[in-house]
């Protein structure tokens, strides 16, 4: 009887271990060896988003500071960058469905990460209004909110939660696109738009008729970050936020974003005082 009653529970165990197998081999599946083994670090890109993304249209190759950040992170896993062409609103949907790993130059908005997990900060980008009006410079936010001032911004984006926050009594028209608004702008019928800083230096440089970017105080700064699926392993957050972190801190992120400003004939002592990446 206790020969047999010890093999029984031999069997038993080896039944165990056996059903455990399978899971401790996925477990030991990372997001990083996934990544390692498909060759590529797919990132989301969004067209004619300079100077955080553009793709010429004859090479097909992408360029801008987003890009070369995300090339830097798969150069530190050992693979190629894949771009994934996507927006800004879908950029977060192809993260939470797995189409693409991540997703760079994200304002870090409270809503958004009931979606997606936050990395550390990249960097961070100033709020401020572009506006052809010299009255527009100077402007605290305090008197930015009046109905006597008609802002334009794009529906849904961080600018528009700004105005919601910052300029209740402001008469805000809002728009389906970035375009839309900035045409509203030229046409007269808003006297600035809000944008972040980086945006809008370059839209000033691509037309003149925009007027100047205008800082208002107090400074708004919200934080850039990397977007990444909440089912993904700890080991990959926590190589992405390192990795954010490190960069930011020792200046390698700015290096790349003055790098991506380059085109645009924008300098460091081009950017509006006050403005700080970190």
């Amino acid at each position: 009887m206790k020969v047999f009653n010890s093999l029984k529970a031999l069997i038993v165990a080896i039944s165990c271990a056996a059903a455990l197998a399978p899971a401790v081999s996925v477990a030991q599946t990372s997001k990083v060896d996934e990544i390692r083994a498909r060759g590529t670090l797919r990132m989301a890109g969004i067209l004619n988003e300079d100077p955080y993304f553009s793709k010429d249209p004859r090479t097909g190759e992408w360029r801008g500071f987003a890009v070369e950040m995300a090339r830097d992170i798969a150069a530190n896993i050992g693979v190629k960058l894949e771009v994934v062409e996507s927006s800004w609103a879908n950029s977060i949907l192809d993260v939470q469905s797995g189409k693409v790993d991540l997703a760079l130059a994200l304002t870090a908005l409270p809503k958004r990460a009931l979606s997606v997990h936050f990395t550390a900060p990249t960097y961070y980008n100033s709020f401020v209004i572009i506006s052809p009006k010299a009255s527009m410079k100077d402007k605290t936010w305090a008197q930015l909110n009046d109905p006597s001032v008609t802002i334009a911004v794009d529906l849904g984006s961080a600018q528009d939660q700004i105005t919601k926050q910052m300029l209740p009594k402001a008469k805000i028209l809002r728009f389906k696109t970035r375009d839309e608004a900035v045409i509203a702008l030229t046409s007269g019928k808003a006297d600035a738009v809000i944008n972040t800083v980086l945006n809008g230096m370059v839209m000033t440089k691509k037309n003149a008729a925009l007027g100047k970017v205008y800082v208002p105080h107090p400074l708004l700064s919200s934080p850039s970050v990397i977007g990444l699926n909440y089912k993904t392993d700890d080991t990959w957050k926590q190589f992405v936020t390192a990795w954010a972190d490190y960069n930011r801190r020792v200046g390698n992120n700015q290096t790349w974003i003055l790098k991506g400003l380059e085109p645009f004939g924008i300098s460091l002592d081009d950017l509006p005082e006050g403005f700080s990446f970190n």
